[in-house]
């Protein structure tokens, strides 16, 4: 077992302590740190953001050739790990504590701990992970009402009380993290959608685990993981080919999910109905369409797989606030100035 000591919420002293212990070369570009590792311990990366001085994004894209276990042994106690599985799985374990939390595919969990009960993040070796994690110093954070509802509902006053939760199955969470890598803008612009991003998977975290609490999603614990990875994989077909003429019965015996499983899965996910999302995903790609190419309105409505003109006008305006059109003549006019 290699064991990486981890003891600030410094991110330039994060990665130094990491380096330390399991080598790799570090890559620094405004407020971003990368990690490459290809050596005898593992290859892939780990990166981190600051998105301001309490909060930290982590994300371990790995596989080690022995088990690494990460030991947060910070001074303070007001640090919450918000971690996320996107593939694989991550143990967390607290020191003095022989039982291990199983955080798998899809899962959130939230972690807090003391000086005497240090957080361990265990990845056992010969696995490929996918782990992000939103790392916040309560004590730090400047909005008082998050720092407020972070403190009520995290932060145990008992004397070396730690808290642990592992949460249902999520899929809203690993889209914002597959939005985070896509991100190809520059400087202030790049910074601001980061900061926007990270912020929003950390919505979704407390969200989940305020639903649990309250079971108002308890439709979720009906589908397995395996029946959230169909969800995750019809979703995918449908983004990328709009233009197919969907029915539930299609859907859901390519998913091998049955029609209520499949309207559920669309709930948990995208908080819409399968025809609702498909509708959805056609107009933004109508809307992409009218702004990078020459296609007229007639043969945008076709290309995303729709027949009605008026119902595709109608449907655009309810979610643009213009006409197609209308939309179109204003993308020329820009087009003109530039």
């Amino acid at each position: 077992m290699k064991t990486v000591l981890i003891t600030s919420n410094s991110l330039s002293i994060i990665f130094n302590q990491i380096q330390a212990e399991l080598g790799g070369k570090i890559e620094i570009k405004s407020k971003e740190y990368k990690l490459e590792l290809n050596n005898e311990i593992g290859k892939g990366f780990i990166s981190g953001v600051s998105v301001e001085n309490a909060i930290i994004y982590m994300e371990y894209d790995i596989m080690f050739n022995v088990d690494v276990s990460f030991l947060n042994k910070l001074s303070d106690t007001s640090s919450i790990y918000f971690g996320y599985c996107s593939k694989g799985h991550v143990k967390q374990s607290f020191r003095g504590n022989d039982n291990e939390n199983r955080l798998g595919q899809f899962q959130t969990g939230i972690f807090s701990n003391s000086s005497e009960n240090n957080t361990f993040f265990n990845f056992e070796k010969n696995k490929k992970i996918e782990f992000s994690m939103v790392i916040v110093d309560v004590l730090s954070v400047s909005d008082k009402e998050l720092k407020n509802q972070l403190k009520t509902t995290f932060i145990l006053d008992e004397m070396n009380s730690v808290f642990s939760y592992i949460g249902s199955f999520n899929l809203k969470i690993v889209e914002k993290i597959n939005h985070l890598k896509a991100l190809n803008q520059k400087g202030l612009v790049r910074n601001l959608l980061i900061n926007s991003v990270v912020y929003l998977i950390l919505a979704l975290e407390i969200e989940q685990h305020k639903n649990d609490l309250s079971k108002a999603m308890t439709n979720c614990y009906s589908l397995t993981q395996t029946d959230m990875e169909a969800v995750k994989e019809i979703t995918e077909h449908i983004r990328s080919a709009p233009e197919i003429q969907y029915s539930l019965k299609y859907l859901s015996r390519k998913s091998g999910l049955s029609p209520f499983k499949l309207q559920e899965g669309f709930k948990i996910m995208h908080n819409r109905t399968v025809t609702d999302f498909i509708r959805n995903i056609r107009i933004e790609v109508a809307e992409n369409l009218i702004r990078t190419t020459e296609l007229n309105i007639s043969e945008i409505v076709y290309t995303v797989g729709l027949t009605s003109r008026s119902y595709f006008s109608k449907i655009f305006k309810e979610k643009y606030n213009c006409s197609p059109k209308h939309y179109q003549n204003h993308q020329n006019l820009l087009t003109l100035k530039a």
